[in-house]
């Protein structure tokens, strides 16, 4: 709740400090006193819309500072770590300037802050109730929620939003699934013609870089097995090797009868020889035997490599990937032959997530509809003290696009005599029966404020006497457990207030400036005979003030 506000150059303030307090806060004064400053300070530094021009005259700029006492869980402690901005354990402290060129800066906890994070803070800080409010219970796009929350529905509406986001995955997927099988359909002919292509095939990674290798092999086979005939005759029985062997029968023939030992040596070097001619004639054997080749074969290679090659050309591939390609191919193919029963499915799905969703909001819908009855109800009850009993109230729920939140559109609706047409709570009540109809509301209401300030602003206009004491009544009861600030003309409703403060201008220095004071006991007294007798005040006037103050 509102802790304090600061005030230094707006309008006709040059410095004003209110401490405000738990319970009822009432702020009375003269007319052009300069109450309404105080709620324009109050919206600036919250980041409302209002007034272009705030610096007081002959100052450089304008600045408002609200200080707010949060509880532990208080909604705005949410806003506050989205906004990545720090967080005070129990108060927050929000700082405005408006500088006389039209700048505007603002700061939370002393941290540069946008006037879009200082609107959304708003929402979670005050609530401003009043003939021209906008933002509040006049506002039906937030009807919805506080029929939901006058009837605690938090359950009702969590199980629409789960339904709801179910239903929406399920109708996301079958999307995605139906624009793939019609793109996969749109090239059924080519991916079933290449996949033939390529099963006929069946090309094999690193086949290619064999192929190739077998082809230049096949290519120069004739010239490089001329050549290796000539070595194979070279190295064998008719040459090297046959001279080495005759050589060695030579030596061994006559070894007996020479000298000793004179021929080993020669003898052991000839056989080692043969042994070395005998393999090589082996290996170039094995080669004639690895280059003799039909001329068919290398026309069979030629034909599956250059195969090979222009399937790699076509699809933009290297030969290797090709088998692989293949794979995923057959793998789209797969998707489309099982695509409708894929449909199937996922239709089905997204039908039993409608059905669920259909379920879940006709729920909430029909506790909606018994939740109108009880606030018509309770506000009708309201009416009658505040003299609107031939007023009727009525929530309206009509069908409109299925959400997150349901299918219904709420809305509260008056009409201010039986039979008369009803509509907009803004349409068709006056100014004086308008703020009965809001307090009314609110008090009924009063559940979901969830320690929000409440302003309301001369929300007793067009009232007196009983119905003026019914108003302070009621404000009285919604301050009971949380913080309530009222700028009042009526003596009934300021009576009603915990804490008392006087708005009132004077001439200083040449200019009109505005001031606040917070007014003790007798004041009190003073100031309520002023608004019961105007400037001139009896001793009935105090008497009666008296009076008031003690019912």
């Amino acid at each position: 709740m509102l802790r304090s506000l600061d005030i230094r150059d707006i309008l006709i303030i040059d410095r004003l400090v209110l401490d405000a307090r738990p319970g009822l806060n009432v702020l009375t004064g003269e007319t052009g006193a300069g109450k309404s400053i105080l709620l324009d300070a109050l919206g600036f530094v919250l980041g409302w819309r209002g007034r272009a021009e705030l610096v007081r005259e002959g100052a450089e700029q304008g600045e408002v500072v609200a200080v707010f006492d949060l509880p532990p869980g208080h909604a705005a402690h949410a806003v506050l770590e989205e906004a990545g901005l720090p967080a005070e354990d129990d108060e927050l402290i929000l700082r405005r300037v408006n500088r006389a060129d039209g700048r505007k800066t603002a700061w939370i906890n002393d941290r540069r802050a946008s006037g879009e994070v200082l609107r959304r803070l708003s929402d979670t800080l005050v609530e401003l109730h009043g003939q021209h409010d906008d933002r509040g219970l006049l506002n039906p796009r937030g009807h919805r929620a506080l029929l939901d929350a006058y009837a605690g529905h938090d359950d009702l509406r969590a199980a629409v939003r789960a339904a709801w986001a179910t239903r929406r995955e399920a109708a996301t997927a079958l999307e995605a699934a139906t624009r793939a099988l019609e793109e996969v359909k749109a090239e059924e002919d080519f991916l079933r013609h290449a996949v033939a292509e390529l099963d006929a095939l069946d090309p094999q990674p690193g086949e290619d870089a064999t192929l190739d290798s077998r082809r230049r092999l096949m290519q120069g086979a004739e010239k490089i097995r001329a050549d290796v005939l000539r070595a194979a005759q070279a190295v064998g029985r008719d040459g090297a090797e046959g001279a080495a062997g005759d050589a060695l029968r030579w030596l061994e023939g006559v070894a007996d009868s020479a000298e000793t030992g004179t021929v080993d040596a020669p003898i052991a070097a000839l056989g080692r020889a043969l042994v070395e001619l005998g393999e090589a004639l082996s290996g170039i054997e094995a080669c004639i035997d690895a280059l003799d080749f039909d001329p068919r074969e290398l026309e069979q290679v030629e034909e599956r490599l250059f195969e090979i090659r222009r399937l790699s050309r076509k699809h933009g591939l290297v030969a290797d990937d090709l088998a692989g390609f293949a794979g995923d191919l057959r793998d789209r193919l797969a998707a489309l032959d099982g695509g409708e029963a894929d449909l199937a499915d996922r239709r089905k799905a997204l039908a039993r997530a409608e059905a669920a969703y259909d379920a879940a909001a006709t729920a909430l819908t029909e506790a909606r509809r018994a939740a109108s009855v009880e606030l018509d109800a309770a506000v009708m009850a309201e009416l009658a003290p505040l003299k609107l009993e031939r007023a009727v109230f009525a929530t309206t729920l009509t069908a409109e696009t299925p959400g997150p939140d349901g299918r219904d559109a709420v809305a509260f609706t008056v009409a201010t005599n039986p039979g008369a047409p009803s509509g907009p709570l803004n349409k068709i009540a006056s100014g004086g029966e308008l703020s009965r109809f809001l307090l009314a509301l609110k008090v009924c209401l009063a559940g979901d404020a969830r320690g929000l300030t409440m302003i309301f602003d001369e929300i007793d206009r067009g009232v007196g006497g009983a119905t003026a004491d019914a108003v302070g009544r009621r404000l009285e009861s919604l301050a009971a457990t949380g913080q309530v600030l009222v700028v009042t003309h009526s003596p009934q409703v300021a009576a009603r207030g915990g804490h008392h403060w006087r708005v009132s201008k004077a001439v200083r220095d040449g200019a009109t400036l505005s001031d606040v004071t917070a007014l003790a006991a007798p004041d009190r007294v003073d100031e309520i005979a002023r608004m019961l007798a105007g400037d001139t005040i009896t001793e009935e006037a105090r008497a009666a003030a008296r009076s008031l103050l003690q019912g």
